[in-house]
């Protein structure tokens, strides 16, 4: 293998590719990428068994060939280079040569032939825009178990409802959920795309603006534009019905600016315990929005917002992480809290936008 290559584009996708290598004990060789020359491009591929990436960048191609090279060392080497020159690569004897304009470096190669192949996903398959996938899974990724011990919560669920494509996550404790219009969209009853794959979906498509074409069968699902291929594994399970759990109607109401709840829910937690409990009391006569917390090493809070009430009056307690990671996912400058009994889950939603609904749980201690 010879080719050349312009230094940015190669650095990218080395950075990009690398993060996707893996560290096994039985399969060293998914610590490498995979460098394929042919034709007129450059691909480079990874796999840690639970995703793929293949990146294809133009190059000229001297003399077709394969070498697979430790990612961690090319990243950092590629890390370091300030040339914006060309850059040559040159296998010679199953290493691969590095040369720019002021340097020379040759790096170990390893034995490739076990090399797994990233899967051609085939199946079912639709476009959607790349800031539409991104903004489903963001609004809602937060809520996922980090844990795998139920791997069916550890995953953002995707399923189609008329025209939406539908993104939920929950922990037990909070639910998220973001439907978001695709004309065109076919069924899909149901996709459960693991958690800790969702962090390089994000970091791949982020900055997009494409279209992405998405495939999916009852194990693999990919994601393709440009010059990017992504593969994922999916997770064989079942999501809970949680629309059985969503209330269809409220005993209270309060809307609040979002700002201002934004403040007061920092200001509380200073106060709050190591459970990160704050209490909430809504009496709706006396036009009361309460927050308050308490702490014996630190001292107690109690802070009032204006908001316009409805219904009966209710006090209950909830963990202020759950209810400050949604606000990432509201983007009206107000915001409804529908409660019913103190038990009940608390449902967090935008005003004038029903896209976004947001469940917590109550800590009631």
């Amino acid at each position: 293998m010879k080719i050349e290559c312009g230094s940015e584009k190669l650095k990218t996708a080395i950075s990009q590719v690398e993060r996707i290598t893996g560290k096994n004990l039985t399969l060293p060789i998914l610590g490498s990428i995979l460098f394929i020359a042919s034709g007129k491009s450059l691909k480079l591929r990874a796999i840690n068994l639970s995703l793929g990436i293949e990146i294809e960048i133009p190059a000229k191609v001297e003399k077709e060939g394969i070498v697979a090279i430790s990612g961690s060392v090319v990243a950092n080497i590629f890390s370091n280079f300030f040339d914006t020159e060309n850059i040559t690569l040159e296998e010679i004897d199953g290493n691969l040569l590095i040369k720019t304009k002021k340097s020379k470096i040759k790096v170990k190669g390893q034995t490739h032939d076990d090399f797994p192949t990233i899967p051609a996903v085939s199946g079912i398959n639709f476009e959607i825009e790349s800031k539409k996938l991104v903004n489903g899974i963001k609004s809602v990724y937060y809520s996922s178990s980090p844990s795998d011990i139920k791997p069916e919560i550890s995953s953002v669920f995707l399923y189609t409802n008329e025209d939406n494509l539908v993104f939920v996550s929950t922990d037990s404790f909070r639910l998220a959920e973001k439907k978001i219009k695709v004309k065109g969209i076919p069924e899909i009853k149901g996709l459960l795309i693991p958690y800790k794959n969702i962090a390089e979906i994000l970091r791949i498509f982020g900055d997009l603006n494409e279209n992405i074409k998405i495939c999916f069968n009852k194990n693999q699902i990919s994601f393709s534009c440009n010059n990017i291929y992504l593969t994922s594994r999916i997770i064989d399970g079942v999501f809970p019905d949680y629309r059985q759990i969503i209330p269809k109607d409220k005993k209270t109401e309060a809307v609040v600016l979002k700002q201002d709840l934004l403040n007061a829910l920092k200001l509380s937690n200073i106060f709050s315990d190591k459970f990160n409990q704050l209490n909430l009391s809504i009496k709706t006569k006396e036009k009361v929005f309460e927050l308050s917390s308490s702490n014996n090493d630190v001292g107690e809070n109690k802070t009032y917002l204006d908001a316009v009430l409805s219904g009966e009056d209710v006090e209950l307690g909830f963990n202020y992480k759950y209810f400050l990671d949604c606000f990432q996912s509201i983007t009206t400058d107000s915001l409804s809290i529908k409660l019913n009994d103190s038990n009940k889950p608390i449902i967090v939603s935008p005003v004038s936008d029903t896209s976004f609904t947001y469940l917590i749980m109550p800590m009631n201690r």
